[in-house]
């Protein structure tokens, strides 16, 4: 049996997907970029301030499922530019500092919005 979880402490679906979905014990987050929630637009500042934000709609959601940013174990980031890969780990660094979960970096040519940086999650649940 599965929930799917929807906060309003984190941009609303631009499509056909929740937020994210708990199953045995897990939550199972979309991809967040940089969108203000409650602009609903991509916040200004440069890929530092995209990364703060993709983390902060992150941490709002794993809060709504019953989970937290510590509670993460696998993490897919995905970035425009990989010349950027430096500034989002030092930001990505400063938020997973004891026992880092997985993750994979993957460059890619778009995403939505023109963002710069999406980052999605898997999680515990926390007891």
């Amino acid at each position: 049996m599965s929930k799917t979880v929807m906060t309003e402490k984190a941009p609303k679906p631009v499509g056909p997907y929740s937020q994210a979905i708990v199953s045995k014990g897990l939550v199972f987050c979309s991809g967040q970029i940089g969108i203000d929630p409650s602009t609903g637009k991509l916040v200004e500042g440069g890929i530092e301030r995209e990364t703060e934000q993709v983390l902060d709609n992150l941490r709002n959601v794993l809060d709504a499922a019953g989970s937290s940013m510590d509670k993460v174990l696998r993490c897919t980031i995905y970035v425009t530019e990989m010349s950027n890969f430096q500034k989002v780990n030092a930001i990505y660094g400063k938020r997973f500092q004891a026992d880092p979960p997985a993750r994979t970096t993957v460059g890619v040519i778009a995403l939505p919005m023109k963002a710069m940086v999406e980052i999605d999650v898997i999680a515990e649940i926390t007891p």
